[in-house]
């Protein structure tokens, strides 16, 4: 499958943000890693090649940035003040950064967020803090709640930054225009986890497919499957306006 390798200097992290990308047109997708995954995760892995009809028709142009969950919310070495507010720094680098390159890049007006497991956290909450530039998430095994990485420390910027807190609060009209699969499997650990963010959605009326399947686990198999699967939903002409 090839390849584009990029590394560029990040000013909100302060060092260089390595990524590569796949496809030559259509939606472009940010697939954030598992947790503290490199960039190269998801091509090793077979994710990407999961995904290569899509890209060899130009449906979709996949973006991998690496991650940095080390130097944030799983540096259990640090203060859980320094996890989030580096957090911050990271979220800052892709809202204001990644996200503006991309877009100038392919010229889409929105783009697509995904990841596994600790990356479904990430493309949700980036997705919801962000939904003017957002137009589909794909979750695959994804945690919506970091309380648990941040023993006990509790502020608005942990608030902010965590879906199952500030979603019921936000405006659902907001999010009226994105497309949203949470995938999980009838024996993932994240599943209660996807469960309640499907309930929380419910509630506000925002339009979202959860996807248990069964028999199926918290692994890359299962992964494999739901990519294409949930590609297979993207209309094309509603995600460039």
């Amino acid at each position: 499958m090839n390849s584009i390798y990029s590394k560029n200097y990040s000013s909100a992290l302060g060092y260089e943000v390595e990524m590569l990308s796949f496809g030559y047109d259509g939606l472009p997708l940010i697939l954030f890693p598992t947790s503290m995954g490199h960039f190269t995760q998801y091509r090793d892995t077979g994710l990407i090649e999961s995904a290569s009809w899509f890209l060899d028709q130009g449906l979709v142009r996949i973006y991998c940035p690496n991650s940095f969950d080390a130097s944030n919310l799983y540096n259990k070495g640090a203060a859980p003040q320094s996890r989030i507010e580096n957090y911050l720094k990271y979220e800052k680098m892709v809202a204001d950064e990644l996200l503006p390159a991309i877009l100038y890049d392919t010229g889409y007006n929105r783009l697509g967020m995904g990841g596994c497991s600790f990356g479904g956290y990430h493309a949700a909450n980036l997705a919801f803090r962000h939904p003017d530039k957002v137009s589909y998430l794909f979750s695959m095994s994804g945690m919506f709640d970091i309380k648990s990485q941040l023993d006990g420390y509790y502020t608005d910027s942990v608030y902010f930054n965590n879906p199952v807190d500030y979603l019921p609060e936000m405006n659902s009209a907001s999010l009226e225009h994105m497309g949203i699969a949470l995938g999980t499997g009838e024996y993932d650990i994240c599943l209660n986890s996807n469960e309640q963010l499907s309930s929380i959605l419910t509630q506000k009326n925002v339009k979202h497919w959860l996807d248990i399947v069964p028999g199926a686990n918290h692994d890359w198999p299962v992964w494999k499957q739901m990519l294409p699967k949930y590609l297979s939903q993207i209309n094309i002409s509603a995600a460039q306006h």
